[in-house]
């Protein structure tokens, strides 16, 4: 990969309580939780890096209002191999606090899924790989693989956007579908129109505000951070934070996307 492609490295989530929120997804997710009170990290089985962040400071950082209501925008993603995983998944959610917005069973093109929505506000749609199961349930089930599908307005012009700084597309189905190869160990992201992303999800697609979601690459150099940020005002992104030293000691700037949705490129 090139040290100038983009990739998601880590998804960040605004919490309006934090304790509650560290509580949930260390259970739901059997992860641990490392951090403070301000910001937490769990590392999803080697599937996805997760942080939290108080939702007033996320929406500072970012320069916008912590006001947020209704469907955010995104549906976050956990894929499993099997459908007794995604029920087990559903249930120790569901057990954590999460409402049931799904329930677990295989979807209209034979997909096996189920949606829940967490006590901070964030939609999480769970996934087999496969139809059928073929073997135990792992103690916990561990995802393959974690993503972010943003609800866009136009998917093919966020895909152009998004090959401007460097990601390659997985699957392209124009303006219905399109998602990116997974670079290393981070996350995949998938673009999908907002009304097919809210029914798919089983939510309603209207909600306005702070979409309370920070989606970070780790950049190897200071170079590389200024030669993202540069690339995405070249392709019609807004730089909202110049590239600059921060007070944790590492090189970091900020993006919105075509949609506004949130970028943070850093470099130790």
């Amino acid at each position: 990969m090139n040290s100038t492609t983009l990739s998601l490295d880590v998804i960040t989530i605004g919490v309006p309580d934090m304790e509650a929120a560290r509580a949930f997804y260390s259970s739901a997710f059997s992860a641990a939780a490392t951090g403070d009170d301000h910001t937490a990290g769990l590392d999803l089985h080697g599937s996805g890096q997760l942080a939290l962040r108080q939702l007033a400071a996320l929406a500072t950082d970012s320069g916008a209002s912590s006001a947020t209501s209704g469907f955010r925008g995104y549906v976050l993603s956990a894929i499993v191999d099997q459908p007794a995983e995604v029920k087990a998944l559903l249930d120790a959610a569901v057990v954590a606090g999460a409402t049931v917005v799904k329930s677990a069973k295989k979807a209209l093109f034979g997909e096996f899924m189920a949606t829940y929505q967490t006590p901070d506000g964030a939609v999480w749609k769970l996934a087999a790989a496969s139809k059928k199961d073929a073997g135990p349930v792992p103690d916990p089930p561990k995802p393959t693989e974690t993503a972010v599908y943003l609800g866009v307005e136009r998917p093919k012009e966020s895909k152009v956007f998004y090959e401007s700084l460097g990601m390659s597309a997985d699957h392209d189905y124009g303006d219905k579908f399109v998602d990116f190869t997974i670079a290393g160990g981070g996350c995949r992201l998938g673009l999908l129109p907002r009304k097919a992303l809210a029914k798919d999800a089983g939510v309603d697609e209207n909600g306005d505000g702070f979409s309370a979601l920070v989606l970070t690459h780790t950049a190897t150099s200071r170079a590389d951070v200024d030669a993202l940020l540069a690339a995405a005002s070249s392709a019609g992104g807004r730089v909202t934070s110049t590239p600059a030293h921060t007070d944790q000691g590492d090189y970091s700037g900020r993006f919105t996307d075509l949609d506004g949705y949130h970028w943070r490129i850093t470099a130790a």
